[in-house]
């Protein structure tokens, strides 16, 4: 009896437990992903010129021959061999004196008359640049956006002897170089060469806004039609003169200003 029942208290042996067969993981990818990995699939490889698209398609800009040559999309306003594209102001015909073609530069004589001369073409939006040297003392000028095209006046670009000219030295710095003339002074980093040497100056008109530039510097910046423009006209000489510092479409004029003054590589860019 006490077999027996020391035999059914055993405890049987626990059964062996078999590893379950090794699976390979499998990421689970929902509907999106399943989606996005079937895509990627079917799409060929990108290549950088499909997505460089551009409309309108930008023009193709060339450089001249030379650093004095005018890049491909320049009007050259002088080609340094004829005072083609020139008329004195209001009329339509080259002046006969006071302006010469002299060892490729358009040059005004010392005290040789002339008149004012302008473009036969008139401009609105534009990019001047140009050469220019006067020797000492001498005093002249560029003008744009003239009110009436058959009058030499206009918005100034100021070319003179600061030091040496009594208009520059005495007159306020609204008179000196690069400046706006009798309206707005320039920057005092720009700077003229001393007379007898090269300069280079720029006028960019784009819509109301305007710059001056002087060998590399930016002598002055406005807006057309602006409060503190019209702010500035009321102190000036021009204060009374219909229509001036109001947009408008115009020849570029050179002045004659009865002294000596010589020019070259002139050339505008327009929209």
């Amino acid at each position: 009896m006490e077999l027996s029942l020391r035999f059914r208290n055993t405890p049987l042996p626990a059964p062996k437990k078999t590893p379950p067969a090794s699976v390979p993981h499998s990421p689970i990818r929902t509907p999106r992903a399943l989606s996005s990995a079937l895509f990627a699939q079917q799409q060929p490889t990108a290549k950088p010129e499909d997505t460089e698209v551009w409309q309108p398609e930008p023009k193709v800009v060339t450089p001249g021959a030379t650093c004095a040559a005018a890049p491909s999309d320049a009007i050259v306003l002088f080609d340094g061999k004829s005072l083609d594209g020139w008329v004195n102001i209001g009329k339509t015909t080259a002046p006969e004196k006071g302006w010469v073609v002299e060892k490729g530069t358009l040059k005004h004589i010392d005290k040789g008359g002339g008149g004012d001369i302008v473009t036969s073409e008139s401009y609105g939006d534009f990019e001047l640049t140009w050469e220019w040297k006067i020797p000492a003392g001498a005093n002249s000028g560029l003008k744009y956006n003239l009110p009436d095209p058959k009058k030499g006046v206009g918005c100034e670009y100021q070319l003179i002897d600061d030091a040496g000219n009594p208009d520059g030295a005495r007159g306020g710095r609204s008179h000196q170089t690069g400046g706006l003339y009798d309206v707005i002074e320039p920057a005092v980093d720009a700077k003229a060469n001393p007379p007898g040497e090269w300069n280079l100056s720029r006028i960019l008109v784009k819509g109301n806004h305007a710059e001056h530039w002087l060998n590399g510097k930016k002598s002055v910046e406005y807006e057309f039609g602006s409060d503190a423009l019209k702010t500035a006209v009321e102190k000036s000489k021009f204060k009374s003169t219909p229509g001036w510092g109001i947009k408008t479409k115009s020849p570029i004029l050179l002045q004659d200003h009865g002294d000596e003054i010589a020019f070259r590589g002139i050339k505008i860019r327009k929209p």
